[in-house]
């Protein structure tokens, strides 16, 4: 059975995910460290982990499967659920890749050593509505394909 882990702190598409769980039937697990509301849907459980910067990664990284789906912006996390088998997509509706992994990874090191040199000192740019919708599209799409290999 898939089921959908959503590394939940500021993550924008939550009520997405719980769309497309919804129409499929799918569980959905929200990890967080706190401060999330535990929606009343009873195929949506909140998982909360102990504070701390790779807190969810890790248990997301530790129950999911290779039937499952990740919704997350954490390069290193979607790479551990690639190594497992499942698939990960970003709230932009980007997927990751095996092929793309290890390019976003070294690209995510380099952008960390200019930010800390301070050549660069912006952050990414702002989610919008067209994010919001390419979301929705890979999102089916990538759920249709996880349950065609589960």
């Amino acid at each position: 059975m898939v089921e959908i882990y959503v590394d939940a702190d500021a993550c924008p598409v939550k009520d997405e995910v719980m769309r497309v769980a919804g129409r499929h039937g799918l569980k959905t697990r929200m990890v967080t460290d706190g401060g999330l509301r535990p929606p009343r849907d009873p195929m949506v459980e909140v998982i909360i982990v102990a504070q701390g910067a790779d807190a969810a990664d890790d248990w997301i990284a530790e129950h999911i499967t290779g039937a499952d789906v990740c919704v997350t912006n954490d390069i290193p996390l979607a790479a551990r659920c690639l190594e497992k088998g499942a698939a990960a997509i970003r709230p932009n509706g980007e997927e990751y890749t095996e092929d793309g992994i290890g390019m976003a990874l070294a690209g995510r090191e380099l952008m960390q050593g200019l930010r800390e040199t301070g050549e660069i000192t912006g952050g990414p740019r702002p989610f919008s509505k067209a994010d919001r919708s390419r979301f929705l599209d890979r999102m089916e799409t990538v759920v249709q394909a996880a349950k065609r290999r589960a």
